[in-house]
């Protein structure tokens, strides 16, 4: 059927364009011989095809663009009179002797046009006769198209400021009257279209009505022209006018269109100045409308209006521009009761995006809108609609990129109240979006109330929502939003002590709410961050009991001792251990010895108690030496009581090979190149010696149970030992004890037994060379040297 339809318009368009041509054909000659009655007896022949009803307006359009260029041809016959000998005004009367009454009309509008250049008659009369009496058409679509040629021939001919029509009682007036005219007379046969098919066809109407708005349209495009329409008879007179019309046609499209229409063509000081007459009408269009569009523009106009140059700031704050939009955005919501959530966000969106191009020093302004949108969201619970969530997203998103610094929108009340109405999954979207932004611009959230309101606004990543638990997340992405939190923490800073004690124990709060498996990814920053304190708290102590007493090292060390305790229920232990030993060191720094004493405990009882796996008893056990020869702070008792614990657990190792490396690195706790180190050379010795018996042990072993005794890199490893030793002034070391050395380790290379490494080798000639280069040096070093002999 439809297929059918279509082929039939073709055909009926094919029969009126062949209409038109043939009577063409006998017009062109009419006109060639300046014979006038035979040229208006096919004028009006040719445009009789113009009466069919039959046709949709795209299709009709061709066949009116086919008689207006015949149409045009005859106006310049008409312009000469020379040609037809008959005076404008007789001709003018001539014309409305046609049969029928659209070709009248579009021959007296052809006429009309000639005769307003002739000047014979005030174009106002004219103009005014014309429109008057195409009200004769009240077919929709040959009354609109007939109307659009007269508001074609018109537009240069109407009696504007500077035209060669004003003046003898012309007057712009009567321009504005006879275009506002026409656009009144055109919108209603616009809007009666809609009515002229059976309901079935609503769809197809809306199309074809669609196809035609554009010929309405013109004619607000056409008063937007006209140079003698200024502020006042603007907003006096046109406004008015047009808004009464869209309002009473009473029709979703024409409104839509015709505001937008009203939006685009007339200037924005126009609209900034006459801002309370076009919101006004807003509430009073049909509740179907969609208005959160025509807004949107308005308002994006007018910002860019504002933008356009700091100097009109003024005007925006004298017509109360933000308050005039925020009560009419309220009046629209209210009168469109049905109007989806995700409508009234979007302008809420949009009066955001105004203000802060518009007032960005006006927080009051950024947070009412937000308020506003939080008391619409109250009624509902958690969004559901995506396409609402988005527009929440860029709600919260617009002071992040308007301001480049989290700390202004954490100074608004309601932008934690707007989050809280999204679903757990966007919540934690926009969570990341803050972080970014904070680590994008680096901004510095300096103050204990500010950190509290961020952690407020990203609980989504430090602690489960309702909804979703740890266990349910993709892994990978649970780890970059906690190390995205982690690189957060490094963002909270204070140069005074005291509020910087109390950020971190605000964080410490938040955290603790996270449940265990965040902790070992929230936990080493704080750490971190406290230590940082405590390195610029160097040196100062004081009482730690009350809670207003100020920050002191014995203070935030208690805090950290609570903070590293809580990954043991991770359980995290190897972590811990590192952060007792780096918490160990600080306190050494500050001269807090049994502080520094009791985390080396915590650390030892970790080893003790919860390291089990061999790789990480080994990693632990050289950070524990490794930290506890940097120590400066022990006294002898201390001191004996940790090195003998950590060369008794060296030697405790699974591995002989590891036993070996953990007890000659002990050595270095009893020998510290320091000023002011540790010097016992027989027990540095002791350790070496230790080692070597392991080492020894160790090739037994392996030579038991695999057939070969292996490589000698521990014992070329312990030579180097004794030789760094040897260089440090250790006096337990001699020459002849380090010779006594190299030949066990030849005689070891030597053996059959031994398994050939070429790795191994050429470590044991990189020491050999090595000797041999410290014995050719002058000075003592190559005295020193000189009494080993290879």
């Amino acid at each position: 059927m439809m297929s059918n339809g279509i082929e039939d318009e073709d055909k009926w368009l094919a029969e009126g364009i062949a209409g038109i041509q043939h009577n063409a054909f006998y017009l062109h000659r009419a006109l060639d011989s300046d014979n006038l009655r035979e040229a208006l007896k096919y004028a009006a022949l040719l445009l009789s095809e113009l009466r069919t009803s039959r046709l949709s307006p795209h299709k009709y359009y061709e066949l009116y663009m086919r008689a207006f260029d015949e149409l045009r041809r005859l106006e310049v016959f008409f312009k000469d009179e020379d040609r037809h000998g008959c005076p404008v005004v007789d001709l003018y009367e001539l014309v409305q002797h046609a049969g029928n009454i659209l070709p009248r009309l579009y021959l007296l509008c052809t006429v009309g046009s000639v005769y307003i250049k002739s000047k014979e008659a005030p174009a106002k009369d004219v103009l005014k006769d014309l429109v008057e009496m195409c009200r004769s058409v009240q077919h929709p679509i040959r009354g609109l198209f007939l109307r659009s040629y007269l508001a074609q021939i018109s537009r240069d001919k109407l009696p504007d400021i500077g035209s060669e029509y004003e003046g003898d009682g012309d007057t712009v007036m009567d321009a504005v009257e006879f275009v506002l005219q026409n656009f009144t007379e055109m919108n209603k046969l616009w809007v009666r279209m809609q009515h002229q098919g059976p309901l079935r066809e609503k769809d197809k109407l809306e199309k074809e009505r669609n196809e035609l708005r554009d010929l309405v349209g013109k004619n607000l495009h056409v008063l937007s022209q006209i140079e003698g329409i200024d502020l006042e008879l603007y907003r006096d007179t046109v406004l008015p006018r047009v808004l009464e019309q869209i309002v009473n046609c009473k029709d979703e499209l024409a409104q839509y269109y015709l505001m937008d229409c009203i939006i685009q063509v007339f200037p924005d000081e126009y609209h900034l100045q006459t801002l309370e007459i076009l919101l006004g009408a807003c509430p009073q269009l049909q509740p179907t409308v969609d208005l959160k569009t025509v807004l949107s523009q308005l308002m994006e106009r007018l910002s860019n209006y504002a933008s356009s140059s700091p100097e009109l700031l003024p005007e925006f704050l004298q017509v109360e521009a933000f308050s005039k939009l925020s009560n009419a955005i309220g009046k629209v919501i209210e009168a469109q009761v049905d109007m989806p959530i995700v409508g009234v966000i979007t302008l809420y969106v949009s009066l955001l995006t105004f203000t802060l191009r518009v007032h960005p020093d006006r927080l009051d302004y950024v947070d009412q809108v937000l308020g506003s949108c939080v008391k619409k969201l109250s009624g509902i619970p958690k969004l559901e609609d995506s396409k609402a969530t988005k527009q929440v997203v860029a709600l919260l998103s617009a002071p992040l990129d308007k301001y480049d610094d989290i700390v202004t929108a954490l100074t608004l009340s309601n932008y934690p109240r707007v989050m809280d109405h999204l679903d757990a999954g966007t919540n934690k979207i926009m969570a990341m979006v803050i972080i970014k932004s904070i680590m994008k611009n680096k901004t510095f959230v300096s103050t204990s109330d500010k950190v509290e309101v961020l952690f407020e606004l990203i609980k989504g990543l430090i602690k489960d929502l309702e909804g979703i638990s740890t266990d349910e997340l993709d892994e990978e992405d649970f780890h970059e939003e906690q190390n995205s939190v982690a690189c957060l923490m490094h963002m909270l800073y204070n140069d005074d002590p005291d509020e910087m004690l109390k950020i971190i124990c605000t964080v410490w709060k938040h955290i603790t709410a996270g449940g265990q498996k965040r902790l070992s990814f929230t936990v080493p920053p704080l750490v971190f961050s406290a230590l940082k304190l405590v390195r610029r708290l160097q040196g100062q102590d004081g009482d730690v009991t009350g809670e207003e007493v100020p920050a002191t090292p014995k203070k935030i060390f208690q805090l950290l001792n609570q903070i590293i305790e809580s990954l043991t229920v991770v359980p995290s232990p190897e972590l811990a251990l590192r952060l007792y030993l780096q918490c160990a060191e600080a306190a050494n720094d500050c001269e807090l010895e049994p502080v520094a004493y009791e985390f080396f405990t915590q650390a030892f009882v970790l080893y003790e108690e919860e390291v089990a796996d061999s790789k990480a008893q080994v990693t632990a056990i050289h950070l524990i030496i490794g930290t506890l020869q940097r120590m400066n702070i022990f006294g002898v008792e201390n001191r004996d009581t940790l090195t003998h614990k950590a060369t008794g657990y060296s030697a405790k190792l699974l591995k002989k090979p590891d036993q070996c490396r953990a007890v000659y690195a002990c050595s270095h706790l009893f020998w510290v190149d320091e000023p002011d180190g540790v010097k016992d050379g027989e027990r540095a010795l002791l350790c070496l010696k230790r080692s070597l018996r392991i080492a020894n042990a160790a090739q037994q072993m392996a030579n038991v149970t695999r057939g070969s005794s292996g490589p000698v890199t521990l014992f070329v490893e312990i030579l180097n030992k004794y030789l760094y030793f040897f260089e440090k002034g250790n006096p337990q070391i001699t020459g002849s004890v380090i010779q006594g050395l190299v030949e066990l380790i030849k005689t070891e290379m030597q053996s059959d037994s031994t398994t050939a490494n070429h790795a191994s080798d050429a470590f044991f000639t990189s020491t050999l060379r090595y000797i041999h280069f410290q014995k050719q040096k002058d000075g003592p070093m190559g005295e020193k040297y000189g009494s080993i002999k290879l």
